[in-house]
């Protein structure tokens, strides 16, 4: 097992990655900006360490920064998160030659699976359904001629990155000229590569995501399965678990196709992959090769500490339970809080001037918030996940309306009232809802 381990994140993420390392005994080392200075995963960690300005680029995403203090502090793996570096292979590679455990599935995988055509390709020779897409595109010309053979609406994506960046709708022709420099440009500046590819955009579907656990030995475990449609500008909202009104036969079958992708590529330590469903089929959406944001809902289901076994299985132990001594018990739902405000939904900074966190049994709130913590503009807006389970859906929905009545944060504008909605929508409360709910419901 690992000895000290640098966490290369910040805010809610650190946190939990601090906590789950505490309470395995080994040490941690934080690091941060100077707009970081007063977070709470600063004082969390056993060390912590200035790495740089308030922007990411010359703190957080400085991997050669990162690398030299975990040498230093004597760090024999470090934990990325999730967004950040957590899907770079470049950083994986790196860490691999000087010696060091990036936690995840190893450069060889990310790269694969982090380019979105290529994963597509792999998850077609596995053996799953994918939906119709072309290859990496040369220009404007090739776009429109793909788009017609794939045929409208389809979806321009960039091949690398996630959060919803890199991503246009295309409903018909003349639209492209405009959006494809668009998403090249937006492509090149979060990810550091303009690969852009075309895809069917499939409307009105759930987006279904499976949680896989897997070790070195070749084990693949299934830890359920996740609805993530109530979305807005492809970021999600909302997070259930497990998704409700799939058969026992489609979700068979999408834990299935999750064991497969998995076993193809070699895959170890904790990953996701995500699916569209539209009434009894579906097709592969992507993988991320990394720790999920809404893992705490799965959590609370199953009853592992997913961070854990992350970093258990980086670290080469193998899993001591099988298949059949995973159960899972209840509904769960998690709601994230971001920070912002207006109708466009635009990120909010301020001071936090009074907090209550909700509590109560089965209601956990995963935040890095304290009373007078300033949220700055240099960041992801999430504040943090509010999470609650119950013996039904409908008891958990109930929790959750409780549960976000009960929550305060005042200086800082969110989103609590908009989460109260989907809970006393009818669209929501059905469960029936697909990715189109959020027009819908706001």
């Amino acid at each position: 097992m690992f000895s000290k381990i640098l966490i290369a994140n910040r805010g809610e993420v650190a946190v939990r990655v601090i906590r789950a390392c505490k309470e395995m005994g080994i040490d941690t080392v934080a690091v941060y900006s100077a707009a970081d200075a007063d977070a709470l995963h600063v004082v969390m960690a056993d060390e912590s360490y200035c790495i740089g300005g308030p922007a990411a680029s010359d703190s957080y995403l400085n991997m050669h920064s990162l690398l030299t203090l975990a040498q230093k502090t004597g760090a024999d793996a470090i934990h990325p998160g999730y967004g950040m570096l957590a899907e770079n292979p470049e950083f994986a590679r790196l860490c691999e030659a000087s010696g060091i455990v990036l936690i995840g599935p190893g450069a060889a995988v990310m790269e694969a699976m982090g380019q979105k055509e290529t994963a597509r390709n792999i998850a077609k020779d596995a053996g799953l359904p994918v939906a119709p897409g072309s290859e990496i595109l040369k220009s404007v010309e090739e776009a429109e001629a793909e788009a017609d053979r794939i045929g409208y609406p389809v979806i321009l994506k960039a091949r690398s990155g996630g959060g919803g960046r890199g991503i246009r709708i295309i409903r018909e022709k003349s639209e492209i000229i405009g959006a494809y420099p668009q998403v090249q440009k937006e492509a090149a500046a979060a990810f550091g590569d303009d690969g852009i590819f075309l895809e069917k955009y499939l409307e009105n579907v759930k987006h279904v995501e499976v949680q896989i656990l897997a070790d070195r030995e070749g084990h693949v475990l299934v830890l359920g399965d996740r609805d993530c449609s109530v979305q807005r500008k492809n970021q999600k909202l909302i997070e259930e678990c497990p998704a409700p009104v799939l058969t026992d036969s489609l979700r068979e079958r999408l834990h299935k196709a999750a064991r497969q992708l998995a076993g193809a590529v070699h895959y170890v330590t904790v990953g996701t992959v995500e699916f569209l469903v539209h009434g009894d089929t579906f097709s592969f959406l992507e993988m991320n090769t990394r720790l999920q944001v809404e893992h705490s809902v799965t959590e609370m289901v199953c009853g592992i500490d997913i961070v854990q076994w992350q970093i258990r299985t980086a670290a080469g132990i193998a899993l001591p339970f099988s298949q059949s001594d995973i159960e899972m018990h209840g509904h769960a739902i998690e709601c994230r809080i971001c920070a912002e405000h207006g109708k466009d939904c635009l990120p909010a900074t301020g001071k936090v001037t009074m907090l209550h966190i909700p509590g109560g049994m089965n209601v956990r709130f995963d935040t890095a918030l304290y009373q007078d913590c300033e949220i700055t503009p240099y960041y992801d807006s999430l504040l943090g996940k509010l999470v609650v389970s119950a013996d039904t859906r409908d008891a958990a929905i109930r929790k959750m309306k409780c549960a976000l009545s009960e929550f305060i944060l005042v200086g800082v504008s969110n989103n609590r009232e908009m989460h109260m909605k989907f809970m006393e929508d009818e669209n929501f409360l059905n469960g029936r809802y697909d990715t189109g709910i959020v027009k819908k419901v706001l």
